[in-house]
């Protein structure tokens, strides 16, 4: 790849090369990746490392004392650490089992999943209506989030040298939400770590991280692209969902006349609802731009349209999750980005309970830290059996699915991440793995267990058959009914009820062409025809906003395609077009009306039974 097509605009100005951040992330992130080197070449070496040092720092916590962690650490073999762990220590299939030690810390109880308290809590929502308080130890922010935080910049500056010469537009969570009872700080850990990035590189942030905190979800992601777009010199775009880069472009060409004006004369559009506090702090992010402002209605009067690979010339790197589900929404801007210029990377397998591991080139494979977590995995033939054979980090098989298990630093023990992986190479002499679908992106209703990557490709398979473009779909188990209603967003919005259903009927057949447990359901009549539902323009970023105005982060706004979920089901219930929703109230009304009719009926047999009985008794 030539230097001229990355580094020199049309005009042919060159991006400044940062001396000074690339030598700071050689030294920092250079030493770090050169660790991970090292443990990756011997990687049961650095699992038992791990273990040990994890089980040494809590031996003498409520949780160390209960499951025996002493007599674990008498251990002189790998082996039989790994052993001992496994026979003392339960899996932590859901963080229920957690909670009631995570709520002695909350409040302030010291040295119960670990020693001392948390220096915050990373929340996310749970199984229940609880969220997930996921505690954050200072070991574990510093040497494992911070460390591998240094790997990653550095792995930026690797691919591409002058990528912190320009500006970084980035969306992280709220750095703080709220207080635990006894005063942790609750957020996003992103936040956190964004707010304490050094000075060098934190004033090459197109905007502060006080805009994360705009309640209203549009004046949000207007205010981060109305920032971003000012600047030409944008150089790296990092956000872990794709679905917020479509979501942050949507709302670009929707407003993009209010969005020029505000460029050229160094405003906000007062239509969106931005607190006074973060405005008056938006001031020193904001001046008159009327050249961009220019070049910008310049490059729409003559292409028709505002592409990213137009208005950002030196965009370096883009960096997002690739696997997974979140495929089906990176399709959507493929076209919109000169992928001759822009190094386009997997973000890597993380989560709020950890940063299980990063992409470190384009393979979509993430690099796994042995020498920060301890990892345990599952075999997918064994996710049923109730003698689950736990492996070990050496011992997996390429191309093989895993469900992964994780121990960290900050108290999560054996601790289910309930999400299905793939062995891809080797990194070294340590797998790499990356994600396939959450656990529970597995229905099954009557045996058939049908995939979210199946349903997926039955859906491209249709359009492909078809021609028929979805810009959306996701599909729910329904048990009482025993079938499956698939929803749709058409390209096309004049589709039809009849051509949708159509449309479902080869989804149907291409389903149980991939899935032989859903076509045997299917031809049993144990699965019924799938229901088909019409969805409103812009669905899915009505549902994301609804979920974000009830307490979701945008960051880990993880989203099934394929799931077994009533509360979800019933809000694409109200995202469908009128005439559908029109069609199942009607329907609703009508089958109340039976049921009341039935129960009356049932009534009235019952009071005859009894009057026949009365009389029989009386003779």
């Amino acid at each position: 790849m030539s230097r001229q097509k990355t580094y020199v605009d049309q005009e042919g100005r060159a991006l400044p090369y940062p001396w000074t951040i690339n030598n700071m992330l050689a030294l920092v992130g250079g030493s770090q990746t050169i660790r991970l080197k090292i443990w990756s070449r011997k990687p049961k070496h650095a699992a038992e490392k791990t273990l040990r040092d994890i089980l040494s720092i809590s031996r003498d916590t409520v949780y160390g004392r209960e499951h025996h962690f002493d007599r674990i650490l008498s251990a002189t073999t790998a082996e039989d650490l790994f052993r001992l762990y496994r026979l003392y220590v339960p899996v932590n299939n859901s963080f229920e089992t957690l909670r009631p030690y995570v709520e002695r810390h909350k409040q302030g109880e010291e040295d119960v999943l670990f020693p001392g308290k948390p220096d915050m809590y990373a929340t996310t929502s749970g199984t229940t209506s609880e969220p997930k308080w996921i505690p954050m130890t200072h070991k574990y922010l510093k040497d494992v989030y911070g460390k591998m935080s240094h790997i990653w910049t550095w792995n930026f500056v690797k691919h591409r040298s002058r990528i912190f010469g320009g500006h970084i537009f980035t969306t992280v969570g709220k750095e703080c939400e709220g207080y635990a009872p006894d005063g942790t700080l609750f957020g996003a850990v992103s936040g956190v770590l964004v707010r304490d990035i050094p000075r060098i590189i934190k004033k090459h942030y197109t905007a502060p991280a006080s805009v994360m905190s705009i309640p209203d979800y549009s004046a949000r992601n207007y205010t981060l692209m109305r920032l971003a777009l000012q600047h030409r010199d944008v150089t790296l775009w990092a956000t872990a969902n794709p679905s917020t880069i479509l979501e942050l472009l949507r709302v670009m060409n929707e407003n993009i006349d209010e969005m020029l004006y505000d460029i050229e004369h160094g405003t906000i559009c007062e239509d969106f609802d931005i607190p006074f506090a973060i405005r008056d702090e938006l001031d020193h992010y904001i001046s008159p731009k009327p050249e961009r402002a220019a070049e910008l209605r310049r490059i729409k009067r003559e292409t028709g349209h505002l592409y990213p690979r137009d208005f950002w010339p030196w965009l370096q790197y883009l960096s997002t999750w690739k696997c997974g589900n979140t495929k089906i929404y990176m399709d959507k801007y493929m076209d919109q980005f000169d992928w001759h210029k822009t190094y386009y990377q997997e973000l890597g397998y993380i989560a709020t309970e950890c940063r299980f591991g990063f992409a470190l080139d384009d393979s979509n494979e993430s690099v796994l830290f042995p020498q920060f977590h301890y990892y345990e995995f599952v075999e997918e033939s064994e996710l049923d059996s109730p003698r689950k054979h736990f492996r070990q980090i050496y011992e997996l098989e390429q191309g093989k699915r895993y469900c992964a298990y994780v121990t960290t630093y900050s108290g999560l023990f054996r601790y289910n991440m309930n999400d299905l992986i793939e062995v891809g190479g080797m990194y070294y002499n340590t797998p790499t793995v990356h994600m396939v679908s959450k656990v529970n992106g597995i229905v099954s209703m009557t045996g058939e267990k049908l995939y979210e990557p199946q349903f997926m490709d039955a859906v491209h398979q249709a359009e492909a058959e078809t021609g028929i473009k979805t810009k959306f779909f996701v599909g729910f188990a329904d048990v009482e009914e025993s079938k499956y209603h698939f929803y749709y967003e058409f390209e096309d919005e004049k589709m039809t009820q009849e051509q949708a259903e159509a449309f479902t009927r080869v989804v149907d057949e291409k389903l149980q062409h991939i899935n032989l447990e859903y076509e045997s359901k299917r031809q049993s009549f144990r699965l019924h025809d799938p229901e088909t539902h019409i969805l409103l323009s812009n669905a899915y970023a009505r549902f994301k906003a609804a979920c974000l105005k009830d307490g979701f982060r945008d960051g880990q706004f993880k989203f099934n395609l394929l799931m077994q979920d009533e509360k979800r089901r019933t809000k694409f219930n109200m995202l469908q077009r009128w005439e559908n929703r029109l069609e199942q109230w009607s329907d609703n009304i009508i089958n109340r009306a039976d049921r009341i009719d039935d129960r009356r009926k049932q009534r009235a047999k019952r009071r005859d039974e009894r009057r026949i009985r009365s009389r029989r008794n009386t003779v």
